[in-house]
C-alpha cells in the first residue's frame, strides 16, 4: 500500500515538475511577461494651423499717428541704462540715439563700435525697421551686441518712436491704412421684382422735372 501511494505521489510531482517547468521555458519563449516593444512608433498627424486666428491690430501708421512722445519717453526708460537721445549726449553701452530716424543703420553714431551684424545690415532707420528692431531686436540683426529682449506692445514701440523722432526729428510717418470700403448696396438682379424701396425711386426718377415757368410780362 505504501509503495504504491509513494510512487503515485511521485508521479504527481513528477508531472508538477514537469508542468512548471514548460510554463517557465515558454514564459522565456514567448516574452509573455514583457510588454511588446514597438521599434518605431507611428506617426504623428500635425494639424493645420488656423488661418485668420490672430488679430494684427492697427497698422504702423494707425499707430504712429496716435503715438505720444511723452509716453514713449517713460517706456525709454528702461532704455537709459544703455542708451541717451538727446542732443549731444554721449555714447554708453549702446549709442546716443539722438537724430537716429532717417540714419544709415548701424552707423549713425561716431565713434561707436556697432556689432557687424547691424553696420552690416544696410539701409536706414525706417519707421517700419525701427518697429521690426523694437519688436525683435536678435531678430531683426541676428548677432547684435544689444541683449534687450523687445517691446511687445506694439503701442509701446510706436510711443518710443515718437519720442525718437522728437529727439532729432526725421522723415514724415507713414500714412494710416486706408478703411476698408463697405460694401455697396447690390443691384437688383434681373429677372426679380424690385422692392418697395427701389420701386418708389425708379418712379421718382421717371417723373419729369418741371421746366421753369415762363418770364411774366410787363
Amino acid at each position: 500500500m505504501d509503495d504504491r501511494f509513494n510512487t503515485a505521489a511521485g508521479w504527481v510531482l513528477f508531472a508538477g515538475i514537469v508542468a512548471l517547468g514548460g510554463s517557465i521555458v515558454s514564459g522565456m519563449y514567448f516574452a509573455a511577461d514583457k510588454h511588446a516593444h514597438v521599434e518605431e512608433p507611428g506617426f504623428f498627424i500635425q494639424g493645420e494651423a488656423e488661418e485668420g486666428g490672430a488679430d494684427a491690430g492697427p497698422d504702423l501708421g494707425t499707430l504712429l499717428a496716435a503715438a505720444d512722445p511723452a509716453a514713449g519717453e517713460k517706456v525709454f526708460a528702461k532704455c537709459t541704462a544703455c542708451h541717451t537721445a538727446n542732443q549731444g549726449g554721449a555714447n554708453g553701452i549702446g549709442p546716443n540715439l539722438y537724430g537716429i530716424m532717417g540714419k544709415p543703420i548701424g552707423k549713425h553714431a561716431a565713434g561707436f563700435a556697432y556689432s557687424s551684424a547691424l553696420s552690416g545690415h544696410g539701409g536706414n532707420w525706417t519707421y517700419e525697421d525701427m518697429d521690426a528692431w523694437l519688436a525683435n531686436p536678435r531678430g531683426f540683426a541676428n548677432g547684435t551686441k544689444m541683449s534687450f529682449a523687445g517691446l511687445s506692445k506694439p503701442e509701446d514701440r510706436a510711443n518710443v518712436i515718437a519720442f525718437l523722432k522728437a529727439n532729432g526729428g526725421g522723415p514724415d510717418y507713414p500714412a494710416p491704412a486706408a478703411p476698408a470700403a463697405e460694401d455697396e448696396a447690390a443691384a437688383p438682379v434681373e429677372g426679380e421684382e424690385p422692392t418697395e424701396a427701389e420701386a418708389a425711386g425708379a418712379m421718382g426718377a421717371d417723373e419729369p422735372v418741371a421746366e421753369e415757368a415762363a418770364a411774366v410780362t410787363s
